[in-house]
């Protein structure tokens, strides 16, 4: 508005006397004669016109005449129309243009040998996507595996390991990728490739499948090791806090077994993992820890243990050999667990004079009790044959003997009868077919009276 003001002040002090120019209007005008009345002409209606000053503008009309100018200036240009018409079918037409090729390219490279196949024999070039597909894929599985190998043969950490686990799943993924018809036909498509033999072959492919078999096994067995590794530190680590913890002499001695049984899983973690190595390395100072701590008591507790264990599996044997008779094999899992008792004591080392001791004591009434059962098992088994001889003939006899026998046959029969009964005097009492065998004597021994002559 300062501005409109500016300017209208500007048009208010001009002068009043505007000069006009005249027209340009072709006369003769004689210069040298004075101008007269009469001679002065009255001035057009035009150039009266131009004489007169222009009307001022207020300062609204001043304001809407730039107003509109500024509209006129910032009024965005119409763009012209898009022909999507026009625009649609182009794209149509690209899209059929390319469409076709890649759809003829796409077919070819179908994993299907028939289709394969005869690309091979009339259009071989259509299968390079195939060979670049294979040879990709070939080349990071074998990049993955030598580094997944290098990761689970050799590892420093289990970090390792886990990296190494996945870059063979990687491998495997890329060998799985490969097509398996197009590898058994390798020789029917290489023929066309000859230059692409170097970069593949089937004898890669299968040395590369074994080889990730074996990894993978690796990988299972380093698993294994490292959860037994975990839980013989878990275990070693809770035995140690409860034998600090222990208040009672029972308490102590429960500690003091579990924190021996986890020295001893550590020792079992295969040394030829990672895992084991780590427990080699453990086991020393677990072991020194153990007996700068317990002691002789250690050796102590470990004889008690063996002792107890000793005596615990005697107990089940006699309870397992009360009531007899027994069949043969019930005799045969006492045995066993007579026998068991006598390993555990013959695991007492003979440094400990008093364990040593008791040991030896036990393990000759165990011994006794395993020959008694032993013993019991044997007469079993022969009384057991002695009844089935003893049916074998009975059954014989029976079936050769007619229903009307003869004097000639007699003498036969007796001497049959008298066999019979010696197979089953040798059934011993205390057998489970003792009863049996005694029944069958009686009946042998009452045919026999009647048949042999007063």
């Amino acid at each position: 508005m300062g501005i409109l003001t500016s300017i209208f002040a500007k048009l208010q002090n001009q002068p009043q006397n505007i000069t006009v120019k005249p027209s340009k209007v072709t006369a003769s005008v004689n210069i040298a004669q004075p101008p007269s009345s009469a001679s002065v002409q009255p001035a057009s209606p035009a150039t009266s016109a131009l004489a007169q000053p222009k009307p001022i503008k207020t300062l609204a009309e001043l304001e809407a005449e730039i107003l509109q100018a500024h509209n006129l200036k910032t009024q965005p240009i119409a763009k012209p129309g898009v022909n999507w018409g026009k625009l649609r079918s182009r794209l149509v037409w690209t899209i059929i243009l390319l469409g076709i090729p890649c759809g003829v390219v796409y077919v070819a490279n179908l994993p299907y040998p028939i289709i394969r196949g005869t690309v091979s024999e009339k259009a071989p070039l259509l299968l390079l996507p195939s060979y670049i597909e294979m040879d990709s894929n070939f080349k990071q599985a074998q990049a993955k595996l030598e580094l997944a190998k290098q990761l689970i043969t050799n590892p420093t950490s289990p970090e390792d390991l886990d990296l190494g686990e996945k870059k063979l799943k990687e491998a495997q993924a890329h060998l799985d990728a490969l097509p398996v018809g197009f590898v058994r036909d390798w020789v029917d498509y290489n023929r066309y490739y000859w230059w692409y033999s170097w970069r593949f072959s089937p004898a890669g492919l299968q040395a590369s499948r074994v080889e990730a078999g074996e990894l993978e096994a690796k990988v299972f067995q380093e698993k294994n090791a490292q959860t037994v590794l975990f839980e013989a530190d878990r275990d070693y680590q809770q035995a140690y806090r409860q034998y600090q913890q222990a208040q009672t002499p029972t308490d102590k001695r429960l500690a003091i077994t579990n924190w021996q049984a986890a020295i001893d899983k550590l020792e079992r973690v295969p040394s030829v993992t990672l895992a084991g190595k780590t427990a080699r390395q453990k086991l020393t100072a677990y072991q020194r820890n153990f007996k700068e701590t317990v002691g002789l008591a250690a050796g102590n507790e470990k004889v008690i243990a063996l002792i107890t264990a000793a005596r615990q599996f005697s107990r089940q044997a006699a309870e397992a050999g009360q009531n007899p008779p027994h069949t043969e094999t019930r005799w045969r899992e006492i045995e066993q667990l007579w026998q068991e008792s006598i390993s555990q004591l013959e695991r007492i080392p003979q440094q400990d004079i008093d364990g040593y001791t008791e040991a030896r004591r036990l393990m000759a009434e165990h011994q006794r009790s395993l020959a008694e059962v032993r013993e019991r098992r044997e007469a079993e088994a022969r009384s057991v044959r002695a009844l089935e001889h003893a049916q074998n003939k009975i059954e014989y006899l029976l079936a050769s003997t007619p229903v009307n026998p003869q004097a000639s046959d007699r003498n036969r029969i007796i001497s049959q009868l008298q066999a019979i009964i010696n197979e089953l005097d040798k059934v011993q009492n205390g057998t489970t077919v003792y009863l049996k065998a005694q029944d069958l004597k009686l009946k042998a021994e009452a045919k026999l009276t009647q048949l042999t002559p007063g």
